[in-house]
């Protein structure tokens, strides 16, 4: 099937093919007609199977009768991060370039008077990040009275972040006859109740089980002990030895993406390092260096786990096992997106055994196990094993020590029978001033 049977109108057809997309994806197959037909909508949705452009091309068509007023935005998307809503803003630039719409994107770490004049002129699609908006709202900057359609993005993400309380917050100020379109890669108790309590009968699909890894995505493990340090040696050993175009590397911690981004720029890799101390300005131009090419490798932390839209990522390391196995499907749905293959890497350590245990668990299958060559591994970084003693070496062990305690019992008794020896000082000679 094709995106001419959808429903979406001829000047949005040629922006889709001129983006060079073909073929619609499972998600926009079932979500766009429904869009269109003016439904609820509560897809399941795993990260990398095209539900921005599930909801944007609809909205776009519906959008394109009608004017927007000051103030007063007619379209309104939340984003759980910045990166998000910029991206949606680029998908709205990029499918809506045959139409009239204005935009406006509402996020931290950018000019505030300048978005406070674009809500002046009236735009027709707001994009913004839950507290960035709400500070808008306090301020009257904008009102919502007038948003037709509302879209809640990445649903389970804002949970993690505590966004909750401010979506619900903003969803009171809507009217009830909204249009509300809601996507989650998985449905918590926390994000069901919301959805039962601002969805109308909505059309329900789920693309994807949320513990499912794409299939285009070839998964290694590798097992080794040893420290941080020998990490980065393995890290470096395969990003040579891989045939790679660009990579994401993950870490957990903010601290370990500056020390693994230092360590590559030293060793003359060209790399780049993105989280969330860095300033959103900062954050974009690394963004836009990777996806056209000037960066080949970024270290990031989960930051850039969800939903970024860089189509060609050829390779995912993961330098920690996730604390959170979810975090694993959408790190590596960084690649093998939209159908082509793509390569994960993850590196676990004896400090990583209960991550990666609980990991194994949520997936419920093993990863395969990547063996690295010998003389990659230091005398402190031998690889993981696992398997328990043979029974050889394990009876020649007993051997050994039934041979030490024989000993040391037959040592013990011929002490007990030696004769003891005179004593001398206090026993047959008293010294001369304790007579006196």
């Amino acid at each position: 099937m094709s995106f001419d049977y959808l429903g979406l109108s001829d000047e949005l057809l040629s922006a889709i093919k001129d983006a060079g997309y073909t073929e619609p994806t499972p998600i926009q197959k079932k979500a766009i007609p429904s869009v269109l037909q003016g439904r609820d909508i509560l897809g399941i949705a795993q990260t990398g199977t095209g539900k921005t452009a599930g909801f944007t091309l609809p909205m776009i068509d519906i959008l394109s009768q009608g004017r927007s007023r000051a103030r007063m935005p007619r379209s309104l998307i939340l984003e759980p991060t910045r990166e998000l809503a910029a991206q949606v803003a680029e998908s709205f630039d990029k499918y809506g370039k045959n139409s009239k719409l204005s935009c406006a994107l509402l996020i931290g770490g950018t000019d505030f008077a300048g978005q406070v004049k674009k809500l002046d002129k009236g735009v027709d699609v707001l994009i913004a990040t839950p507290g960035r908006l709400l500070d808008h709202m306090e301020r009257g900057n904008v009102m919502l009275n007038g948003v037709e359609i509302l879209v809640v993005d990445e649903a389970d993400r804002m949970l993690d972040m505590g966004f909750i309380p401010d979506i619900e917050k903003i969803c009171k100020m809507l009217t009830k006859k909204i249009q509300s379109l809601f996507f989650s890669a998985t449905m918590p108790p926390e994000v069901k109740r919301l959805t039962d309590t601002f969805l109308k009968d909505p059309k329900e699909f789920e693309v994807s089980a949320p513990t499912a890894t794409a299939v285009t995505i070839d998964q290694h493990l590798v097992k080794f002990r040893g420290s941080d340090k020998d990490k980065r040696h393995v890290l470096r050993h395969l990003i040579k030895t891989q045939d790679i175009n660009n990579a994401i590397i993950f870490c957990n911690r903010k601290k370990e993406v500056k020390i693994v981004n230092k360590s590559l720029n030293a060793h003359k890799f060209n790399a780049a390092e993105l989280h969330g101390d860095l300033h959103q300005s900062t954050r974009m131009e690394v963004l836009n260096d990777f996806k056209n090419g000037k960066i080949k490798i970024l270290v990031a932390s989960d930051v850039a786990a969800r939903g970024l839209d860089i189509p060609d990522v050829g390779h995912v390391f993961n330098f920690d096992v996730p604390s959170n196995p979810e975090d694993y499907i959408h790190r590596i749905g960084r690649t093998g997106r939209a159908g082509k293959k793509g390569t994960s890497f993850t590196l676990s350590t004896q400090f990583n055994k209960k991550y990666l245990d609980g990991l194994l668990k949520f997936l419920d299958k093993d990863i395969p196990i990547y063996k690295l060559p010998d003389d990659v591994l230091g005398e402190n970084s031998k690889p993981v094993d696992n398997k328990r003693k043979s029974k050889t070496t394990q009876n020649k062990t007993e051997g050994i020590t039934q041979k030490e305690t024989k000993d040391k019992a037959e040592q013990k008794k011929e002490n007990k029978n030696k004769p003891r020896e005179k004593v001398v000082g206090m026993g047959d000679h008293v010294p001369n001033f304790l007579m006196r």
